[in-house]
């Protein structure tokens, strides 16, 4: 296995190709704004000599003392230059380097990929890229974006061939669905380093509990060989691996190629690798997100497909039961004590005692609400409670939810679907997702999102129950 320390946690960062605006001072910014407080070297032949935040630039790596070692650079030159610029690199004995630029095989330049090959390959020089971000490592301070957060991290490790959706996914995640990273990858094309090299390290990183893919393409038949391999040991040790295989249509494909310079492969063959390896396979940005979140709050809790649904109206119950049965999920019916037990609290005027229970009215009414939730958590046919909360994100609430989950011995999860367009009441719903997400208890903004998440984390145990790995 690669030893990725040097790249993950860098005793000093190189930016090669840095400008006073725009190119490489963006990973500049990114870097100052995170509070990256080891040495950063800044490199521009044009600019030597001058500053740019403060910051010396020089005009070569090999101006570096040798008693100061550069374990990681930021590769932002044009991609006819990476060849000259990574000899020097090798020279000053730099252990990684991301290629952010463009102009290689996507767009017919595959003589440039094997001259930087023959040169990191002579220097063993470990190169990410190229046309890629780089990582995201959240505890170490080192950044691709300027608004990502540091001062958090989580057990979610990411590995995307898009720059842009490894940044959109490592912000939504932390900053709507309590979702936080532990390392973040934009890998590009791939000419050296891949997907198996990362997931290696993933499957011992203590750090890393949840996988999520973003793939456009596989570059070999060996390669592939290798990531089903990966994959089926990382389901074995207990780490679900989201998957996100785009390419099923032509005009998709054609971009693919255009992109990171690769073909797409069938659907259909992605979909048998996810049967056989135990990967979990999403459709877009939001269902990958949600899944991970679904992971990151609940996945320590037992839970199988019987859900107890309470509501606040007849129609919710019926568009959540049918969403969630759409799904193989399966809503029993509650235990006879159980219905006994709602109706010593719960008024028999404008509810129903079946699950989904519809609270009508009295879900608005605290006390009812808390016994609710714990009668639902104690029948024996039930093995996770869904509550719909569309209004009264308030602190009264928010207590009475704290107070009931800190009894209830099973998963507690919340649907809040946005039903009112007012400034008042998000501020209100952000804080109060953000406390539920402490405790965490998993909020979704949809009741299909919800039935698509619990529906693939019951598979992912279920596939580790038939195969006798739990």
């Amino acid at each position: 296995m690669i030893d990725f320390e040097k790249l993950f946690n860098p005793r000093s960062i190189g930016i090669i190709g840095v400008k006073e605006r725009h190119g490489g001072k963006y990973f500049l910014d990114c870097l100052l704004n995170a509070g990256y407080e080891k040495p950063i070297y800044l490199f521009n032949p044009r600019l030597k000599g001058k500053t740019i935040e403060d910051v010396p630039v020089y005009g070569s790596v090999l101006e570096i003392p040798k008693d100061k070692p550069i374990d990681y650079v930021i590769v932002a030159v044009p991609a006819k230059i990476c060849p000259k610029v990574l000899e020097e690199c090798g020279k000053k004995e730099v252990a990684f380097a991301t290629i952010f630029a463009s102009g290689f095989s996507e767009v017919g330049n595959r003589h440039l990929e094997l001259e930087v090959l023959e040169v990191v390959k002579k220097y063993n020089i470990r190169v990410i890229g190229p046309n890629c971000m780089g990582i995201f490592v959240p505890k170490n301070k080192v950044t691709f974006n300027r608004g990502l957060l540091t001062a958090e991290y989580g057990d979610l490790g990411g590995i995307f061939q898009s720059g842009g959706l490894a940044i959109y996914i490592s912000a939504k995640g932390q900053r709507i669905y309590g979702t936080y990273p532990s390392k973040m990858l934009s890998i590009g094309n791939q000419i050296d380093l891949n997907f198996v090299d990362f997931l290696e390290y993933f499957l011992e990183d203590e750090e890393t509990k949840i996988i999520a893919l973003y793939v456009e393409n596989i570059k070999s038949k060996e390669i592939g060989r290798k990531f089903i391999e990966m994959v089926k040991k990382l389901t074995a040790k207990g780490k679900p691996v989201i998957l996100w295989k785009v390419g099923s249509g032509e005009a998709t494909r054609e971009t693919i190629m255009s992109h990171t310079g690769g073909l797409a492969g069938s659907l259909k063959i992605w979909e048998a690798v996810a049967k056989q390896t135990g990967a979990l396979m999403v459709k877009d940005s939001n269902e990958l997100i949600n899944l991970a979140m679904a992971f990151q709050h609940i996945s320590s809790m037992p839970m199988n497909r019987n859900m107890g649904i309470t509501t606040g109206g007849g129609g919710a119950s019926i568009e959540t039961a049918d969403t969630f049965e759409r799904y193989n999920l399966k809503v029993p019916k509650l235990a006879p004590e159980t219905v006994e037990k709602f109706k010593e609290f719960v008024p028999d005027v404008n509810t129903i005692f079946r699950n989904p229970l519809d609270l009508g009215g009295s879900m608005g009414y605290p006390p009812t609400f808390y016994k609710s939730l714990l009668a639902l958590d104690a029948d024996p046919n039930i093995s996770a409670v869904i509550f719909i909360k569309v209004y009264d994100f308030n602190h009264v609430f928010l207590e009475t939810i704290k107070k009931a989950y800190n009894e209830m011995k099973k998963p507690l999860i919340c649907i809040a679907y946005k039903i009112v367009d007012d400034t008042s009441d998000y501020a209100n719903k952000v804080h109060f997702k953000r406390e539920l997400f402490k405790m965490k208890i998993p909020v979704f903004e949809s009741v299909e999102l919800t039935a698509k998440a619990l529906d693939k984390l019951c598979t992912f145990r279920e596939y580790q129950t038939t195969h006798k790995l739990i």
